[in-house]
């Protein structure tokens, strides 16, 4: 039966069961979708296909049996953002992941496991137990103290999946994801748009949440933020670059330090905050010039302004035109996957093309 499937590409589309019933032509009325989607009847050839093409998806897609469900989601998001929009970013979480798993499958690849660290989960008594808990991250992984160019891809070799998409009021989500007879696999996504420095410090947030155990009376959201912090600008780097104690630091300083480690000015400042470095009356005052400069509200165009593909998660879609290369699949389920045309799809094997 196709019921789930059918609710769930339904919802990551936006489309109510009305609006279905419109996209394709009033085959079917809503209320026969509604009961194909509880399962109470199933539609005859001619309307699955028309529901899939509606839809985005393959009738594969919707008849397969594959199933996934979301535990512990964490979003990121606005006061303004509603039950309705955290419920469609999940279902659309949950069929892109069906498909990057779909793909694996294809190409007979094991799905890549989450690489725990060895010495996470790590107990959070204090906030600065965070500090620890990321030097122990940077370890286990063999990172050093070295910055770290592209997050995103760090992260998918390291076994979470992370998607990128267009969200409004909502940042992002991390959680997760249960697959029958499989492992539980890990997914973080971030909002397409947004600058990638701050991309970069929400998928080091996300990290936090995986990897740390907060005591009761341990503000989780702080933590997983010392963390991020820490994780991104390892102290010892930052107190060799910047000094112990600094009263004044320029805002060229911290533009030449925003490109070595792709962090925003106002992380480093709050990174320099918390290591001591700068005390609270030079850290408000270099929030008060970042505020007048217009730095602390969209467009968040602060001076070395990383554009927003800097940090674009590109596993998927390599494997995608890997996929292609070998006839695993053809131009129509490529572009099906990606979601895109087929015409965009040539154009970029054209320019990808060696």
């Amino acid at each position: 039966m196709i019921g789930r499937k059918l609710k769930v590409a339904r919802s990551a589309a936006g489309l109510s069961l009305r609006g279905l019933s419109d996209a394709i032509g009033n085959r079917v009325s809503a209320q026969a979708i509604g009961k194909y989607e509880r399962d109470e009847d199933m539609p005859g050839s001619a309307a699955l296909i028309s529901l899939a093409e509606a839809l985005n998806v393959s009738v594969d897609y919707l008849l397969s049996a594959e199933e996934l469900e979301l535990e512990g989601v964490d979003f990121r998001k606005k006061s303004a953002a509603s039950a309705r929009e955290e419920a469609q970013l999940e279902a659309r979480t949950i069929h892109l992941l069906e498909r990057y798993l779909a793909l694996e499958d294809l190409l007979n690849l094991r799905s890549v496991d989450w690489e725990q660290p060895r010495s996470a989960p790590h107990p959070v008594a204090d906030i600065r137990d965070a500090e620890d808990a990321a030097r122990s991250v940077r370890d286990d992984w063999g990172l050093g103290n070295d910055p770290i160019p592209k997050l995103a891809e760090l992260l998918e070799e390291r076994g979470i999946k992370v998607l990128s998409v267009d969200l409004d009021d909502i940042d992002g989500l991390a959680a997760k994801v249960r697959r029958k007879d499989r492992t539980a696999a890990r997914v973080i996504v971030i909002k397409k748009s947004s600058w990638s420095e701050r991309k970069r410090f929400n998928l080091a947030h996300e990290l936090g949440h995986m990897v740390l155990a907060p005591a009761a009376d341990v503000d989780e959201e702080k933590a997983a933020h010392r963390f991020a912090g820490a994780f991104l600008m390892p102290a010892d780097v930052i107190r060799a670059e910047i000094g112990a104690h600094r009263s004044m630091i320029s805002i060229g300083e911290l533009v030449a330090l925003k490109e070595r480690f792709g962090v925003s000015i106002q992380a480093l400042a709050y990174r320099c905050k918390d290591l001591g470095i700068l005390n609270q009356a030079t850290f408000g005052r270099l929030f008060r010039v970042f505020t007048e400069r217009g730095w602390r509200s969209p467009p968040y165009e602060e001076p070395g302004f990383i554009q927003p593909e800097v940090e674009e998660p590109r596993r998927f879609e390599r494997l995608c035109y890997r996929a292609l290369a070998e006839r695993v699949i053809g131009e129509a389920r490529a572009a099906e996957l990606l979601g895109i045309s087929v015409r965009e799809l040539d154009a970029r094997l054209d320019q990808n093309m060696v």
